[in-house]
């Protein structure tokens, strides 16, 4: 049996390793995944479908590269930055909270698309929502954010432009897990981005919301501190702010910035 002294060196050696591993570096030191690197991007929920085909596109451009995603509300995704969690780029659904993990960025934000809320249905709409008063007026259940998400701002304020006086069923954590709760017939509609909408496809329908582009979302993106392949991050932003990453975000039915 190892004397007491040296399990308590060792303890404090596995407690150093994880720590270690969430360091700052520089070119010279990426995060290894098998033989090639790997970069890992943070990015809001609402931007799953663009940056899994911007991360197939940067994999295909730089052979042995990996991106690795991870998709959540965008104020999980800042305190995770802030905390220090080992990722190369955050990609957030709106200024303020890029702004909150000001501390962990290596470089300034960039806005690099915008987009807007709409009201959206299950595809056979059984509460038969044509209008937004609907919600007031028909005994419509809805759901939206969490009000500590970008999403949940935007939709709040929505509420309070149209004088909204019908109250959400449920909060989600983020827009993908209210658009689950209308696809799934759990909802009768709920607050999404255009974006979103236009992703479901024929599972939803779309209907405009007053004053919605009084509301509008702005994106930032920009490398992280605590990166080990910040020559990489940074290409990835580019892509993002290219003019081929523009398309891709166009398509989507994102705005320019």
């Amino acid at each position: 049996m190892l004397p007491s002294r040296a399990l308590t060196g060792l303890s404090l050696l596995a407690l150093a390793l994880p720590l270690a591993a969430c360091g700052g570096g520089d070119d010279g030191a990426p995060s290894a995944d098998g033989d090639g690197t790997t970069i890992t991007v943070l990015a809001a929920a609402s931007l799953t479908g663009t940056f899994t085909d911007l991360a197939k596109q940067f994999e295909d451009d730089h052979p042995g590269v990996t991106v690795k995603l991870a998709f959540d509300s965008s104020a999980t995704l800042a305190q995770q930055a802030l905390d220090g969690a080992p990722a190369d780029v955050l990609a957030t659904a709106d200024e303020a909270t890029m702004d909150s993990a000001a501390d962990a960025l290596a470089a300034d934000p960039q806005v690099f698309a915008t987009n807007t809320m709409v009201l959206v249905t299950p595809a056979d709409n059984p509460a038969q929502i044509t209008d937004f008063g609907d919600l007031d007026t028909g005994g419509a259940t809805f759901v939206a954010c969490v009000d500590t998400a970008p999403c949940g701002k935007v939709a709040a304020a929505l509420f309070q432009d149209n004088d909204l006086t019908a109250k959400p069923a449920s909060l989600e954590v983020d827009v993908k897990a209210v658009l689950a709760k209308v696809t799934s017939d759990e909802a009768d509609a709920g607050f999404v981005y255009r974006t979103d909408a236009v992703a479901a496809g024929e599972d939803v329908r779309s209907v405009d919301i007053p004053h919605a582009e009084d509301e509008v979302t702005t994106y930032p993106i920009a490398p992280l501190d605590q990166s080990r392949a910040s020559g990489l991050a940074g290409e990835f932003v580019d892509l993002v702010l290219s003019t081929e990453g523009q398309q891709v975000l166009a398509d989507a039915g994102f705005g320019k910035p």
